[in-house]
């Protein structure tokens, strides 16, 4: 077969690993070994990740670790992360038995709106084009009532939908804007379900409808979590002067846009994992909340900080879209036990669960940051993968832990001394 195919989502499984491992690896009996040794025995299991996506060689495994002792409004959870970054479980887990005994994480919704658009172009008159929108307002409204009958059961539907005027940024350029409420369900395919309805509805020779899609900006469905204690509850020794460092550490994220950005991957280092533990969009939440992090004009923190009579505050407000039914919430096992473990969440629930993660994970960081050091707990993480990647014995290993138990770790400080101790045994 050539390097150019055709058909190639009709081959079978084997036949496009096959394919694949001749004409673009230079190791194709290893590559082929390698993808195969992550195919499930149970081929009933395996047949179900296939479907998932087109073209499925094999699976990609990330680890499924869990963060114990989170309190969260009063009530305890066990949270399910999947990620690759060894300190992130770890200093998670560390905050949440640090918060568990100062009241735990405190988290409420503050709003639950979901977006999407109509874009169109339109060369008339503004007036004319919004006597039109609102002639048909209650046309495009019943366009959707079967695409809406059960959401509408729910207590959820269609909200609003407006015309808005947005020539001055693109001539002719219109868009109708629709808000929802889509309950336990992220609602990406209802929504554009919806959109499409009342663009068809709303179309005239001379309306261009240019594309109906939702939106992952979601800057009005958005979830508070917070935490708090008095200060000297924060730090053995010197509560008061790292706890203005700490403050202050906010501050410069607030304001220093390559701090922001660092800071905020934190955030969602926590967010992320919760987000695919329970097979949810992390890509969707990743563009929404990094657009509300700069919905004011320049990038900042998405978390803050303060001390005010003796009292020490941290929070942070995230948009969040996330679902627990629909997608693979249900399809993929591990999703569905992850909310099983989650005491099955509803879509507010979820949430605030997600935004107590991502607190705690910004929380960690800040710490570590204004008193030894990010580096201290992330290499010490860091030194069992470079033992790993040097093959080392178990005798090695333990060596190597406790040789470096006060020293600074580094790839290649751990490298020398692992040959230093391989050159001196022989």
């Amino acid at each position: 077969m050539a390097k150019s195919v055709s058909g190639f989502s009709k081959l079978t499984k084997q036949e496009k690993v096959d394919w694949l491992t001749a004409h673009f690896t230079n190791v194709g009996i290893e590559a082929k070994e390698i993808l195969q040794q992550y195919w499930n025995e149970d081929r009933i299991l395996q047949s179900l990740h296939d479907d998932f996506v087109e073209n499925t060689l094999t699976n990609f495994y990330l680890p499924y670790a869990i963060a114990p002792n989170f309190v969260i409004n009063k009530k305890n959870y066990a949270i399910p992360m999947v990620i690759e970054e060894s300190s992130v479980v770890a200093a998670a887990s560390m905050v949440a038995k640090f918060w568990s005994s100062r009241g735990g994480i405190k988290t409420k919704i503050l709003s639950t709106i979901k977006s999407g658009q109509i874009h169109l172009i339109y060369h008339g008159s503004s007036e004319g084009l919004q006597l039109y929108f609102d002639k048909m307002k209650p046309q495009l409204l019943r366009a959707t009532e079967n695409i809406t009958e059960n959401m509408r059961q729910r207590g959820g539907g269609i909200l609003d939908l407006k015309l808005k005027n947005i020539t001055h940024e693109l001539d002719n350029y219109y868009q109708i804007h629709v808000e929802f409420d889509t309950k336990d369900s992220m609602g990406a395919n209802f929504i554009n379900t919806c959109l499409e309805a009342i663009a068809n509805e709303f179309r005239r020779p001379d309306i261009e409808i240019v594309m109906s899609i939702l939106s992952n900006y979601v800057p009005e469905c958005v979830v508070r979590a917070e935490v708090s204690c008095p200060v000297e509850e924060l730090y053995e020794e010197n509560a008061l002067h790292f706890a203005q460092k700490f403050v202050q550490a906010v501050k410069i994220a607030a304001v220093e846009p390559y701090r922001a950005v660092t800071h905020n991957k934190g955030i969602m280092n926590g967010v992320d994992a919760v987000v695919i533990a329970t097979g949810n969009d992390f890509r969707a939440v990743e563009a929404g909340v990094h657009a509300f992090a700069a919905r004011n004009g320049k990038y900042s923190s998405l978390s803050h900080a303060e001390i005010k009579d003796g009292k020490f505050r941290f929070w942070i407000d995230l948009p969040l879209s996330l679902g627990t039914v629909g997608g693979l919430t249900k399809l993929h096992p591990l999703a569905k036990l992850s909310l099983e473990i989650l005491d099955n969440p509803n879509a507010e629930e979820l949430m605030q669960i997600v935004a107590a993660a991502g607190l705690a994970q910004n929380f960690a960081a800040l710490r570590a940051l204004t008193t030894t050091g990010i580096q201290k707990g992330h290499m010490k993480l860091h030194l069992t993968n470079i033992i790993k990647l040097l093959n080392a014995k178990e005798d090695e290993k333990q060596f190597l832990i406790q040789y470096f138990e006060n020293k600074t770790i580094s790839h290649k400080a751990v490298v020398d001394k692992y040959y230093e101790m391989r050159r001196e045994k022989e």
